[in-house]
């Protein structure tokens, strides 16, 4: 029976939102979907998850915007704060799956920058059996190669897995490969497919 699970972590196990952070620094609401949208944007954040340093990032971002300097440094001294709570039911479901024996990984698109200062925050890491972190392995998500590097590493057959993601190219990404794969959306709806997969 298949007994090995794999999670994503943004936005199936922990809320994140790089607004969290801005909404706390940019009080004009006009201001601020501004500066979401054509500075600290989810795609130049992306270069974070592929192993892109801070440091490099940032000085190409202040160099088109000089004026924003002093926000976008804070990005990366407050990268935490870019994440939320956990999704609800989420550490409780990990918890329940370590103590009924399924095997536990990850496959995660984080800066490893900023991972090394989250993982100590989050216990429940302590539960998986291993974690790909993207910027470490300087490959990302949708990439095939990721989910090739999870089965070589991980030792396991694709088809005995279920990969969970909330990104619809991931879960296509991952289905090519050979993965079980689910649409994370909440706990609820994941619970059926997850009980299915297990038996």
């Amino acid at each position: 029976m298949p007994r090995t699970v794999i999670f994503d972590v943004g936005n199936v196990l922990y809320d994140w939102d790089i607004r969290y952070l801005y909404a706390k620094l940019i009080p004009d609401p006009a201001r601020l979907e501004w500066f979401l949208a054509n500075v600290v944007t989810p795609g130049w954040h992306f270069q974070h998850d592929r192993g892109v340093p801070f440091a490099e990032t940032s000085a190409a971002l202040i160099a088109r915007f000089p004026e924003e300097r002093a926000l976008i440094e804070l990005f990366g001294e407050r990268f935490l704060e870019t994440i939320g709570e956990p999704i609800p039911g989420m550490i409780e479901l990990v918890q329940d799956l370590d103590h009924a024996g399924v095997t536990i990984y990850g496959i995660t698109n984080f800066s490893d920058e900023f991972w090394r200062r989250f993982r100590p925050t989050a216990p429940v890491f302590s539960r998986f059996r291993d974690i790909i972190v993207s910027g470490r392995e300087k490959l990302a998500k949708p990439d095939p190669a990721i989910f090739q590097l999870a089965i070589d590493r991980f030792g396991i057959a694709p088809g005995e897995a279920l990969f969970i993601d909330d990104q619809p190219l991931n879960i296509a990404a991952a289905q090519t490969a050979g993965f079980a794969a689910h649409r994370f959306m909440s706990r609820a709806a994941l619970q059926p497919e997850l009980d299915a997969f297990l038996g």
